[in-house]
């Protein structure tokens, strides 16, 4: 049970992240104009990198392939975005918490990798197979 839990975590945590990164390409000019209207300068500039790095860092934490980069990238991203756009209480205050939610998990998987089921952990594995 041990084995498969980081797993399902991981599935569980990159799983809005990876929506979110899809959500905003295929709502690309509503993303936009809502990033303009919270101040976002050059929002339609922004947005391409923030779409990289959800999809990229949720498939990253998903996979479990650098996965502690990809969490590090995830929380970078989800610092400002709380603070911009979840600040407003109490109307945004579910979002804010959820949010630093997300944050502890990402610092889990930062603090103790991707698990025995992970890509890291293959390659790891492999390499280690190698140098024998």
């Amino acid at each position: 049970m041990q084995k498969y839990l980081p797993l399902v975590a991981r599935i569980f945590l990159s799983a809005i992240f990876i929506k979110s990164g899809i959500s905003k390409i295929f709502g690309f000019a509503g993303t936009q104009e809502s990033m303009a209207a919270s101040g976002i300068p050059f929002a339609g500039i922004v947005l391409v990198p923030t779409i990289i790095v959800l999809v990229g860092g949720g498939l990253s934490v998903l996979f479990g392939y650098k996965a502690r980069w990809g969490a590090l990238l995830l929380i970078g991203f989800l610092i400002p975005a709380t603070l911009i756009f979840h600040s407003q209480f109490p109307e945004e205050e579910i979002a804010f918490f959820k949010n630093l939610g997300l944050m502890g998990g990402l610092l889990m998987v930062v603090a103790f990798g991707a698990g025995e089921i992970s890509l890291d952990q293959h390659s790891e594995s492999s390499s280690m197979q190698s140098a024998k």
